[in-house]
This record gives C-alpha cells, structure tokens and sequence, in this order.
C-alpha cells in the first residue's frame, strides 16, 4: 500500500491546544515523598484532583493521556498508525537495554520518532504505558499538546534534578471527579526571599525549576507548588552536601 500523500493542513490539526476534560493531572513527587509513602501510610491521601494515591504534599502536572491523544490522532487522519523501530525474532516490539521502546508515529503520511518508557514498572500495564508514553513523545514531535510540554516536560532532567524524583507517575485507584484547581495566588515578599536563598544555596536553576512547575516566575506558585519547592530545595542542598563531604 502506498503512503497517503503529505497533507500539512491535516496535521496542522495536532498543534489545536487541548483544552478541558481532555487535559489529566498527573502528580508529581519528590524522590523523598516516595521513600516517605513507602514506610508511612500515614502522608498518603487519595486525591480529589487526580483520583489516585500518593503523598499528601505532592504537586500536579497537566498531561494529554492516551484515550485523548488517540481521539485527535484519529480526527487528523483516519488512517495514522505506529510501529516499532525494531523488532525481536519473534516479530514483537524490541525493547531497548532499560526497557524502553523507539516507535515511528505515521500521520498524513509523515513519520516521526518517539521514545516511550515506564521507568521501574514491569508487567502488561508497564507495556501499555510505554505505548502511550511513546505515543506521546512522537506526537508531540507533530506538535500535539506542545504547549503543555514546553511548560514542564513530565520527563525534564533538569526538574528531575531539583524535585529529586524520577517523574514515575502513581498507580491510579479510586477515582473521584476532578476537583476545580486552587488559583494561582503568587508568593509574599518573605516567601520569594526565602526561596530565593534556597534556590542559590541548592544550586539550582530557577528557569528549569519555571519550567517543572509550568509558571513563569518563582513568584506565581501557589502556597503547595512553594511547599514542594523549598522541600526539595532543602533536599537538594543535602545532596550537594553529602556529595561534597
């Protein structure tokens, strides 16, 4: 079968933003939240925000999931597909050495690379979250939901770096509907001077940590995206610390 014939106005489709019910929350916790959830059940709540289970502190990223990306995906061209970079003898997915998969995202007869992964999961549910993951990251190569990407890659190394964590999203269980988020009320004088200390003292770069929590300034956080920072700040500093000695 021959491929369909480049058709710019049809992907120019993906780049419409997502708006609505179409954008999930996806919550974000420091590596030590994790290690604290693990030995105290105590910190963790089931979140009226996101629906699943996780430390009480923790902050939320908006993300396109899988179900809304494919409805756009099929709304730009009946006919997109995906197939794997490689595959084993067998004629399955080849997997790389972490176990993650490369995938050629085809639509409107244009091909493009993504990369999924599902970082210290294992099992059927860690494969369909690699696909989508995958998914995702090509997409996003067509521009699909590139607004939400630019304002806190939910896999951005230098965010990762300062929370402490490593991105993995929680198991989701639960699910109530999604409360109205809290606005953005902005930092007092004594909040930004604090946290500016921190942020100099932890080494920190102010424009990745913007970025990981989708703002433009430290100065727009809200009291819990403030909260989750200056505590990774502070982790971080005991890292550098640590690092030093």
């Amino acid at each position: 079968m021959s491929a369909k014939p480049k058709d710019e106005s049809g992907l120019a489709n993906l780049r419409k933003p997502f708006t609505g019910s179409q954008i999930s929350k996806l919550p974000k916790e420091t590596r030590k939240q994790i290690d604290e959830r693990k030995n105290n059940s105590s910190v963790l709540v089931n979140c009226k925000i996101c629906g699943g289970w996780h430390h009480k502190n923790a902050v939320h990223l908006d993300y396109v999931g899988h179900a809304a990306l494919t409805d756009r995906l099929l709304d730009t061209d009946i006919e997109w597909s995906w197939e794997p970079l490689a595959f084993t003898p067998d004629g399955l997915p080849a997997f790389d050495r972490t176990n993650g998969l490369w995938i050629k995202l085809t639509v409107c007869g244009v091909t493009r690379l993504g990369y999924g992964s599902a970082d210290g999961k294992s099992g059927g549910d860690a494969v369909k979250e690699i696909i989508g993951d995958a998914l995702r990251n090509a997409a996003m190569r067509f521009g699909a939901a590139l607004d939400l990407w630019h304002k806190g890659d939910l896999h951005s190394e230098d965010g990762e770096e300062f929370a402490g964590g490593n991105g993995a999203p929680v198991e989701q269980d639960n699910a109530h509907p999604p409360a109205d988020p809290k606005p953005i009320t902005g930092l007092t004088d004594a909040q930004f001077a604090q946290l500016s200390t921190l942020i100099e003292t932890a080494k920190a770069d102010t424009k990745a940590i913007c970025d990981f929590y989708r703002i433009a300034s430290i100065k727009e956080m809200t009291p819990e995206m403030f909260k989750h920072a200056v505590q990774a700040a502070h982790d971080k500093i005991a890292q550098n610390t640590r690092k030093a000695a």
